[in-house]
């Protein structure tokens, strides 16, 4: 099992150390251009445990509804359980690409949807609705703000890890609760996802949907509404 190296007053002096030098400088709009939903470009070392509690330091200082931090972070390295869940995404992908029609499984085919034991480690992000008790401030009239306060923190993590020069893959090809059974989790604690997270040896210019052709991102302009939406049911099913 994986511990690290955590003692009174530790976490403290690790999240007050700067990022690493080669991130110097490296501005918030930077770090949004520069990340990517990392699979092959792991170097195969794994993270140090100071860049990794900076990173989960910065997930942990997301916003939350009614400053509820419904959020936990499971690390996970060991590689018989990064192996396992492996093995489960490899035959989720399988019964994706069956479902697919012959054109767009011959797209998907070469595309890789995963680096979980390539990174060396794995941090499930979990959800739990009960965090803050009954009585979340703002969270009465819109109960998903619960949820979205840890896409919220998976964000933060995300954008750190890239300034860090560390890549993040989400990976979401699995089923709740096989997941929810290999990490014990209690009940009322949902697994939101299962990040690989490792250096890597470069960071993509193109991201690698649209490198393997399978969608193109939106232009700006097709998102931005002035004071009523505008229908653009064409834009759903474009590639």
């Amino acid at each position: 099992m994986y511990t690290p190296n955590i003692g009174p007053g530790s976490l403290d002096a690790v999240c007050s150390e700067g990022p690493l030098s080669s991130a110097e400088g490296l501005s918030v709009y930077d770090a949004i251009r520069l990340r990517r939903d990392v699979r092959a470009e792991f170097t195969g070392e794994v993270v140090d445990d100071a860049t990794l509690l900076r990173i989960l330091e910065a997930a942990h200082r997301a916003p939350s509804v009614g400053n509820s931090m419904p959020w936990d972070f499971v690390v996970l390295r060991e590689p018989g359980m990064l192996g396992k869940f492996a093995d489960h995404v490899a035959d989720k992908r399988q019964q994706f690409n069956d479902s697919l029609p012959a054109d767009r499984a011959e797209t998907f085919n070469p595309i890789k949807i995963e680096g979980i034991v390539e990174s060396g480690t794995g941090i499930v992000v979990t959800h739990n609705q009960a965090r803050g008790g009954t009585h979340v401030l703002g969270r009465a009239t819109v109960p998903e703000t619960g949820i979205y306060s840890t896409i919220l923190a998976i964000q933060n993590l995300w954008l750190a890890a890239t300034a860090e020069g560390v890549g993040v893959g989400w990976v979401s090809f699995y089923d709740e609760p096989f997941l929810t059974d290999l990490l014990d989790l209690p009940p009322g604690v949902k697994p939101v996802a299962w990040l690989c997270v490792g250096p890597v040896h470069e960071f993509q210019q193109v991201p690698d949907l649209e490198r393997f052709g399978w969608r193109n991102r939106r232009p700006l302009e097709s998102a931005i509404h002035f004071d009523r939406f505008t229908d653009r049911a064409d834009d759903l099913t474009a590639h």
